[in-house]
């Protein structure tokens, strides 16, 4: 008889599996807030002090809230700073807690100062959102405490204990762990890439639209995660410029450099078009060689997938032989096309070998990840600083903003409106446990409606749900000891959802706050006042965004229009020295294609939350969305005459093409300028010659001098239509809902 064989897991299997915990985006974070609240949570229990617990937790929430991204130099000094900030605002609200005047004028200014200092700079916006929650937590615990006979010094004391011990944390982790972060950021980055070339894969599906809503759609969605793909590129670069620029670049700084600048280059590749879509279609209806563009972009987007997975587990990347193999048939399709030319091929089959090169050196970056110790394609690793160089620099930043038309200023007049307004119904309805109304408002209010709205309805139902089940669980476990461990996993819970499940998040922490104040009290009470305090504070910050300098984003649509037109304009520019001097990655040409990158981002953006406000958007939003696409085909052109940049032989043609550049750029800067100054751009007529043929060139032009001239014609292609589109918007922002010129369908190019 024989005995059966009990198979162990491996070492290397164990490995894996907790390589691949930690590779998940909120496991570091959870394991640092797990034991930052179990510590102070076994404390307390050990000291027979569980009343301190629950500032002591407020203040390890606040000092996390006021965290970002940094090496363990910058946090040290971004901590230092934070507690310096939580001290002063703790004592302050200590001071004039039971003075009700000076209490509005000390919440009503904080919350103005503190909200524009984040013009600053993402820290000092992190450290001001903290500051303005721990001001409130203050004035709860004050409020807990009434007539208990404790010292002044103990809330504050309590709050900086509680935030000292998370922050000091956080510094060692960040030291420990440097790089953990810079995966993170990379693998979603790459992500990102993977879903964008699948959904432009679908553009290349060979299926007549005859109405041409099925191409348009597809298009907005392929510009929406164009945004989201520069969002993860701008996050990116953020968390390796903080640490090449304290440390050393150590090589595996120098590889992730290198991946930056890779997925810099697919984006570029993957957002270049060389031909209206619809002309293919109908060119090569019966041939194979779209379905082939088509395979061979979702096989590139599962190797970013796989790109993500080997960054995230720190393992080799190794290209699949799938892409070689995809883009040789993708060439063979293009040879047998020429094999049996048609006239009504010829102006196109120039398109698809451009194409097919794009792919191809698309390709190559694959085969570069593969060795990311191998330099290639960046001759320039500088990355543009955005952080202020001098006090006098962040001062400036600050008075940039002290005008009505400001988003934030309009944020921070809003946000103390409501925090007095809040206040002062407190008082007058007597509301137990009433700071929560004033704490709901911060957390709810938002700069733009649509942020606001969505807020409004996960807060108050996360607050419902996480009542409900701290009643439920109250009942099924009354021992102290488990309400205390749900206190702690419940906080965990917390902060590895506020970013993406708000609704969980906010459940997870009326959780905490219930079994907390259970370890020393009778948390039922608070049950009741909690939901009503909610239910108050979403509707004045509801209120408050709607009827207070609302913020509509129609009015600032014919801005962020002009702001990408001068954005193109700007990275035309630059592709145009690229030309003329050769091609060099530096951070000029990246800095300018980046702002043409984040322009389109932003206007995605803005018409994202325009549809959902209230009213009749559908005019405003039909416009801007017509406007977006003609814009972002505009950007496909550009692109594609980045990723074929070379130099241009010297000489009249080449002269003569880079003239012409320098002609598209400026109307596309005085189109720009239009928008901006608040007018009307000229006539759609007076861009009408822009629709003529390309610039002729001689029989002996050479592969790139036909290269620029076509791409040339794309975009002076667009330019009519695009004024028009302009126009669309003028017309809307001086009449209202007056009808006005509709522009004309986009035609993208592949």
């Amino acid at each position: 008889m024989h005995r059966p064989i009990r198979t162990m897991p491996s070492s290397l299997n164990i490995s894996n599996t907790l390589r691949r915990l930690w590779a998940l985006p909120n496991f570091p974070y959870s394991m640092r807030v797990a034991i930052a609240l179990s510590v102070l949570m076994a404390g307390g229990w050990w000291f027979d002090q569980m009343r301190a617990v629950v500032p002591l937790f407020l203040g390890v929430v606040a000092c996390a809230l006021a965290e970002t991204d940094d090496n363990w130099r910058g946090r040290a000094r971004a901590l230092a700073l934070t507690l310096v900030c939580f001290f002063v605002a703790a004592c302050a609200v200590q001071w004039v807690f039971h003075r009700p005047l000076a209490f509005i004028a000390v919440i009503m200014g904080a919350a103005f100062g503190l909200t524009m200092l984040g013009a600053i700079s993402r820290r000092y916006q992190a450290i001001a959102y903290g500051t303005l929650i721990l001001c409130i937590y203050t004035a709860i615990g004050m409020d807990q405490r009434t007539g208990a006979g404790q010292s002044f010094w103990r809330e504050p004391a309590l709050l900086l204990a509680g935030a000292s011990w998370y922050g000091l944390l956080s510094v060692l982790w960040c030291a420990i762990f440097l790089h953990q972060p810079v995966q993170q950021n990379l693998a979603q980055l790459m992500r990102e890439l993977e879903l964008y070339l699948r959904l432009k894969s679908t553009l290349f599906e060979p299926v007549r639209d005859h109405q041409g809503d099925q191409g348009e759609v597809r298009r907005i969605q392929l510009a929406q995660q164009s945004g989201r793909v520069v969002m993860a590129l701008n996050q990116a670069k953020e968390c390796i410029f903080n640490r090449v620029d304290a440390t050393r670049p150590s090589s595996r700084m120098q590889q992730y450099l290198h991946l930056y600048f890779i997925a810099q280059d697919i984006h570029e590749r993957a957002s270049s078009s060389h031909s209206p879509y619809d002309a293919l279609i109908d060119a090569f209806f019966h041939s194979d060689v779209l379905f082939r563009c088509q395979r061979l972009m979702r096989v590139q987007s599962r190797a970013c997938g796989g790109l993500a997975r080997a960054i995230l587990l720190r393992v080799p990347f190794v290209k699949h032989p799938d892409t070689g193999a995809a883009l040789q048939d993708l060439r063979d399709a293009i040879a047998q096309l020429e094999a049996h030319r048609q006239p009504q091929w010829e102006p196109l089959l120039g398109s698809l070998h451009a194409l097919a090169d794009n792919l191809g050196t698309l390709d190559a970056q694959f085969a570069g990840a593969e060795q990311p110790g191998v330099q290639s394609g960046a001759n320039d690793g500088a990355l543009y600083d955005r952080t202020p160089r001098s006090w006098r620099d962040a001062l400036g930043r600050v008075r940039e903003q002290l005008r009505l038309s400001s988003p934030l200023l309009r944020h921070a007049l809003r946000l103390c409106v409501a925090l007095a307004v809040g206040y002062l119904l407190m008082r007058a309805i007597h509301a137990s446990q009433g700071y929560w109304i004033l704490l709901t408002t911060v957390f709810v209010c938002q700069p733009s409606f649509n942020a606001t709205r969505q807020r409004m309805l996960q807060r108050v139902t996360g607050t419902f749900l996480g009542l409900v089940l701290g009643w439920a669980l109250f009942d099924l476990f009354p021992s102290l000891v488990l309400q205390a461990l749900f206190a702690v996993v419940a906080g965990v819970v917390f902060f590895s959802t506020r970013t993406t499940r708000y609704t969980v998040a906010t459940a997870s922490m009326t959780l905490v706050v219930l079994m907390c104040f259970n370890q020393f009290s009778d948390s039922g009470v608070l049950i009741v006042p909690r939901m009503v305090d909610t239910v108050i504070g979403s509707a004045l910050a509801g209120l408050a965004v709607f009827l207070l300098l609302p913020d509509w984003q129609g009015r600032r649509l014919d801005a962020l229009a002009g702001r990408s037109l001068a954005a193109l304009a700007g990275y035309l520019g630059a592709l145009a020295d690229q030309y003329r001097n050769g091609r060099h990655d530096d951070l000029a040409y990246r800095l300018a294609r980046r702002n043409a990158h984040n322009a389109d981002a932003a206007l995605s953006t803005a018409l994202t939350n325009l549809l959902a406000e209230p009213g009749r958007r559908a005019q405003e939003g039909d416009r801007g969305l017509r406007f977006m696409v003609h814009a972002h085909t505009v950007l496909n052109y550009l692109s594609a005459l980045g990723a074929h940049r070379a130099l241009l032989v010297p000489g009249a043609t080449s002269s003569a093409l880079l003239d012409s550049a320098g002609a598209t750029a400026a109307l596309l800067q005085m189109l720009a300028d239009a928008l901006t100054q608040g007018r009307a751009p000229e006539s759609p007529e007076a861009t009408d010659a822009a629709e003529a043929p390309a610039l002729p060139l001689p029989a002996d032009a050479d592969a790139t001098q036909h290269r620029v001239a076509e791409q040339l014609r794309l975009i002076d292609g667009q330019l009519a239509p695009l004024a028009r589109a302009a126009m669309a918007l003028a017309t809307l922002r001086a009449e209202g809902t007056a009808p006005g010129q509709t522009a004309r369908t986009a035609q993208p190019g592949a």
